[in-house]
């Protein structure tokens, strides 16, 4: 990434954390409390800690091409964050990707 969009994306990110209202001590505090579920996790929440049969999503990943460690968690890894009611997603970069996907209520 060049230095120019590395800036962009950066402004863009603080300006939605403006928006929530969230804090770089915020951003610091969920990544050191969140807890590591498992050794696995797909873009759609489902974790697999590695012992036991493999999971059906990860059988199914692999076998349409996919790596294992494409679902390797590293240590830092992060928890869903909640949605604020009325936030305006309409100009979301990252809109129709899997950043986007939540667990919408």
């Amino acid at each position: 990434m060049d230095e120019r969009k590395r800036e962009s994306m950066i402004a863009y990110l603080r300006h939605r954390m403006a928006d929530f209202g969230i804090t770089p001590d915020d951003v610091a505090a969920a990544l050191a409390a969140a807890p590591e579920v498992g050794r696995y996790r797909s873009a759609n929440g489902d974790s697999w800690s590695g012992e036991g049969a493999m999971p059906q999503w990860l059988k199914q990943a692999i076998s349409a091409g996919q790596s294992l460690g494409h679902f390797e968690l590293s240590s830092g890894c992060v928890s869903t964050p909640s949605l604020q009611a009325g936030a305006d997603w309409t100009n979301d970069p990252f809109a129709g990707s899997p950043l986007a996907r939540s667990n919408a209520r």
